[in-house]
């Protein structure tokens, strides 16, 4: 009992800073109330022309045998049938389930907040409400899960079980996150996640990317594209509000793996560049959701995930897919 109420302690302390695997759990009953389906209200991220673009489920291939009389002749192998010089049909049966990848952001400039909490956490929770979704409607869910160093790859299942394993991961990848670590961020990591995927999801694949963005260049348009020919892609953006609009606030100091800096936000030069820098990552994202009809979800830091999942996909509490 004392354990367990040490640990509650530790966990309020570190809370928006680390996330934490009971946190994670809680939030499956928070994984209701938005649809990744197209239909969707007019005013979500999903309608207009990104309706078209989220696929259903579909066929797979199950066996050749004899052709019998009333076959569909569309059906008929010819290539077999020419080797065997006997037709035969290909046989398909309806796909049960579709595979979700989650490719989740555990870098080290993930590791920065503002507000409530930083945006690592954000994108693991966003993980995790995802995760627990896709499972509530009996489709498979795995994930890329990356930091500066090491990619961990957790392939498609339909199990609680496998939802806990991707949990785990990314709790482990978020809690050895440290601003004094000797880490140096690894923009190229992003394009060696989405070259990995690329190779993953063959076909009907839905690849949500959880990031904020760094890295996005034009190799990473050429995964993406590649990706969405057979799959549907959809973007968590990760930002935080001081990413946005840096205010003035007069001397603020900041820190990072190097050290603290000390800086004045009056500054207008100072605000304008930083401002600069979030608007060209953004535009990067936005230039590759208009040209591939990619749904970018835009979540920040300061107000609760699960309500701004619900409010970009449009509250759709009857939705029966996601």
């Amino acid at each position: 009992m004392i354990k367990k109420a040490q640990s509650i302690a530790k966990n309020n302390r570190h809370a928006g800073v680390y996330v934490h695997l009971d946190e994670l759990i809680r939030l499956q009953h928070k994984s209701s109330g938005f649809s990744f389906l197209p239909r969707q209200p007019v005013h979500s991220v999903l309608s207009g022309r990104h309706t078209s673009k989220l696929r259903g489920r579909g066929l797979n291939f199950e066996e050749l045998r004899d052709y019998l009389p009333g076959d569909d002749t569309r059906n008929i192998d010819w290539k077999v049938t020419a080797r065997t010089r006997t037709p035969y049909v290909r046989v398909y049966t309806e796909e049960k389930d579709r595979a979700v990848w989650l490719l989740v952001d555990q870098r080290v400039g993930m590791f920065f907040g503002s507000q409530q909490q930083m945006k690592s956490v954000v994108a693991a929770q966003v993980a995790a409400i995802s995760a627990w979704r896709v499972l509530s409607v009996g489709d498979r869910v795995g994930a890329l899960v990356f930091n500066d160093t090491d990619i961990s790859v957790i392939p498609p299942h339909r199990s609680r079980e496998r939802v806990m394993q991707i949990l785990k991961q990314v709790v482990e990848k978020n809690q050895s996150l440290s601003a004094n670590a000797e880490l140096r961020p690894a923009p190229g990591k992003l394009n060696e996640v989405l070259k990995q995927i690329s190779q993953l999801a063959r076909h009907d694949c839905l690849v949500c990317l959880i990031t904020d963005a760094d890295g996005l260049d034009d190799e990473s348009r050429k995964y993406i594209t590649r990706l969405s020919e057979h799959n549907d892609v959809l973007a968590a953006f990760i930002y935080d509000p001081l990413e946005k609009e840096m205010p003035a606030a007069g001397r603020l100091r900041f820190a990072d793996d190097k050290g603290q800096l000390e800086t004045d936000t009056s500054n207008r030069k100072l605000r304008s560049g930083f401002q600069n820098v979030f608007e060209q990552k953004l535009q990067r994202m936005q230039s590759a959701s208009r040209r591939l009809a990619i749904p970018v979800l835009s979540l920040h830091t300061g107000s609760p995930v699960a309500e701004q999942m619900r409010e970009a996909f449009g509250h759709h509490l009857a939705a029966k897919r996601y």
